[in-house]
């Protein structure tokens, strides 16, 4: 489903009919009991965070209340003071139809820990969703409800249903475009009955480890590694019983859902619900940080966009290329917003300053000749002149002096100050506070216990009542004349985790090496014989309709985000002026993360060339063609790259077809002119415009009008290759 443009606010579709006779309840655990957030993480809760502007937990509760949830218990654990007077302070506790109730505790180390004491609170009376506050949906809850109540009325053991997502995986990475590791799924095609959940397995060997009993007692499986788990779970009562019989269960996966698998004495069961059109995604690091943000900024998560009011949120108008502004911003002349950028209310932007794929925050102030590029700036950030942000994160009161220069993947924590002309070295954490030497997720609650614990209306952590001894004075040479924090290091095995994980794009290295890993593996499995697919059903002669029709709408979505991300790609290298080995870089990446062919990665690139073409103003028909000679010219290089096989050039030639047809209709009558364009600069050979030329020899009419158009052009390719003959 294409995002949609514009519009106002508006409740997610609901079915009006009441879906139960308990008001529609939810758990959301304000508290990811984790440390992949660190160092900011320490200073304030993650679900406090902004995304795109706008706290996370505030994309939850408005997803939450579009969908007809009437209650929800706010779990807090880390830093609850913060959490509990931010919600006080905002519009949602005087929602109509909509009560947000907090639970309070300060020794729970777990998700398990958090269900036993709602538990014990007895507030739950019926069935209720599961979810973290780190989760951004517009997914419709009422066939997933409607579900799950169906499957209790016959079989009282269905006590949950998560709900989950196609995500095809980089073959390199072995990640989705979340940053997420390979997930394993085993699911009975009929009853969508789940039968086996692994995060990890031996991908040298590609062995899953299924038990003999799971296959004897079920004559059809599914087995899949394309797939995302949303975190968004339909739950019956019983599951906050079983964690409260069950102390052993910490984690909601690892241990929960496992557990329930395993075990064939009590019987429970768990279902999947799989959504196609609808958008879903927890943050669970800083890549799928940077992704949702790219996701809300290019409108999936539509109605919860930048232009759209909820939740109090400051409003930004839309302009050309997905840009974003909100009030009272002071740009100069000279300076250039490119693509897909927010700049929040209040912010600042000096001379000749470029600015592109990036976030910025309310109340900045950006210097001039400063460049930013695929970055995170938050709130009340001083950049002074000459500065270079390259794929960053930078939290509120920050202070980067001029010259300064952060190299990809860089974090900076709350009130850091870099030096004068200082380079801060790629996947560098920066903070006040020294490194902890223990890693335990409950460090948090340490640091919330020896602060104020409070948090102003924009949620700006007052540093002078942190505790002393974590922010000893920094030695000047780890920050440049004049910086202030410290310089984690990191920890030992820690560099793959850092580069898997950071909001940069992975470096061209680590592909090379992760490609070498592959072939390597590639070639023991073709030698052992044990490659699986994807996705596939361990039962012979199915009949699989169904899957295929699924497999081809996800396919179909994957494809629409493919061609967004390398349109924002390819405006960006436009916009910054980005070299052709470059950009092929980050096309290189981006197709390995989507999984797609060369013959995808030529079409998509054509279609970004041809929209930016329509973007430049032109007020004739000649002086579009012209532009598009012009975007064609200029980018050829590029082009060529992805186009080297005529199977490649073809879907090049049909891409543009399509686009004639139904997206970029202006193109239609110029489409002889520009097919004649791509041949004279050697994109297209002869034999591809012949062969396309021919497949359309028994098409429908309606297929054959560009052929017609450009009859000409064939006739004249076949003359001049007869005479060669």
């Amino acid at each position: 489903m294409p995002p949609q443009r514009k519009g106002a606010a508006a409740r997610v579709s609901e079915d009006t009919e009441d879906l139960t006779r308990h008001p529609l309840q939810a758990i959301l655990l304000a508290d990811s009991f984790a440390t992949k957030f660190r160092p900011i993480t320490l200073e304030r809760p993650k679900v406090l965070l902004p995304l795109v502007n706008v706290p996370m937990i505030d994309y939850t509760l408005a997803w939450l209340e579009s969908a007809g949830v009437e209650e929800v218990f706010v779990f807090c654990c880390a830093h609850s003071k913060q959490v509990i007077e931010y919600l006080e302070k905002s519009e949602w506790i005087s929602q109509p139809n909509f009560s947000v109730v907090t639970i309070e505790s300060h020794n729970s180390v777990s998700a398990g820990d958090a269900l036993r004491l709602i538990y014990e609170r007895n507030v739950i009376t019926g069935d209720f969703v599961l979810i973290s506050g780190d989760t951004v949906s517009n997914m419709s809850l009422t066939q997933v409800i409607q579900e799950h109540k169906e499957r209790r009325k016959k079989d009282s053991n269905a006590v949950m249903t998560m709900v989950i997502k196609q995500s095809k995986l980089s073959p390199i990475t072995h990640q989705s475009r979340l940053g997420t590791d390979e997930l394993f799924l085993a699911i009975d095609p009929q009853t969508k009955q789940l039968l086996f959940y692994e995060e990890k397995t031996d991908n040298l060997r590609g062995i899953i480890p299924l038990d003999n009993a799971l296959l004897g007692d079920n004559p059809s499986i599914c087995l899949h590694n394309d797939k995302q788990d949303c975190y968004i779970d339909i739950c019956s009562q019983e599951v906050l019983s079983l964690f409260t019989d069950n102390f052993d269960y910490q984690h909601l996966r690892r241990h929960f859902v496992k557990g329930l698998l395993v075990d064939d004495i009590m019987g429970y069961k768990i279902f999947t619900h799989e959504i196609h059109s609808s958008y879903a995604a927890r943050i669970d690091n800083y890549r799928s940080y940077d992704t949702i943000s790219k996701d809300i900024i290019q409108r999936w998560t539509y109605p919860f966009v930048p232009d759209v009011m909820f939740s109090g949120n400051s409003a930004t108008h839309l302009e050309r290329e997905g840009m974003y502004r909100a009030s009272e911003i002071e740009q100069s002349r000279s300076a250039r917003i490119g693509p897909f950028t927010v700049i929040g209310k209040g912010t600042r932007i000096g001379n000749n300053s470029n600015i592109s794929n990036s976030v910025i925050g309310k109340g900045c102030s950006i210097g001039s000749n400063v460049s930013i590029t695929g970055s995170y700036i938050w709130d009340s950030v001083t950049i002074e002149d000459g500065c270079d942000i390259r794929h960053a994160i930078i939290c509120d009161g920050v202070v980067i002096k001029s010259g300064a220069v952060l190299e990809p993947g860089v974090v900076l924590s709350f009130k850091v100050v870099i030096g004068q002309q200082f380079i801060v070295p790629s996947y560098s954490k920066v903070s006040l506070y020294q490194q902890p030497t223990v890693e335990d997720s409950d460090e948090e609650l340490e640091y919330a216990d020896n602060s104020s614990g409070t948090v102003d209306s924009s949620i700006t952590c007052t540093m002078d009542t942190l505790n002393r001894e974590m922010m000893s004075e920094t030695p000047a040479s780890q920050l440049g004349p004049g910086g202030v924090g410290h310089v984690w290091s990191i920890c030992e095995g820690g560099h793959e985790e850092e580069w898997r994980h950071s909001v940069a794009p992975i470096p061209a290295d680590k592909l090379a090496e992760a490609t070498q890993s592959l072939e390597d593996d590639l070639e023991f499995l073709n030698l052992d014989g044990n490659a699986l697919s994807t996705s596939g059903e361990l039962k012979p002669g199915r009949n699989g309709t169904d899957s295929e029709d699924d497999d081809a709408e996800d396919s179909r979505d994957d494809s629409i985000y493919y061609e967004k991300e390398v349109e924002a790609t390819f405006l960006r290298a436009v916009n910054e002026n980005i070299k052709v080995p470059d950009v092929i870089l980050e096309m290189n990446s981006l197709r390995l993360s989507y999984n797609m062919t060369s013959a995808d990665c030529a079409g998509a690139i054509f279609y970004a060339m041809m929209k930016q073409a329509l973007e430049i103003p032109h007020a004739t028909a000649g002086e579009l063609r012209k532009n598009a000679a012009s975007i064609i010219d200029a980018w050829n290089n590029l082009l060529k790259f992805y186009s080297k096989e005529i199977d490649d050039q073809i879907e090049v030639i049909m891409k543009f077809e399509e686009m004639c047809l139904e997206s970029v209709k202006e193109f239609s009558p110029h489409f002889s002119q520009i097919l004649h364009i791509l041949y004279d600069k050697d994109i297209l050979e002869e034999d591809a415009i012949l062969r396309w030329a021919d497949e359309k020899k028994d098409a429908e009419e309606s297929d054959k009008v560009f052929v017609k158009q450009s009859e000409k052009l064939i006739q004249w390719l076949r003359e001049a290759s007869e005479e060669e003959d």
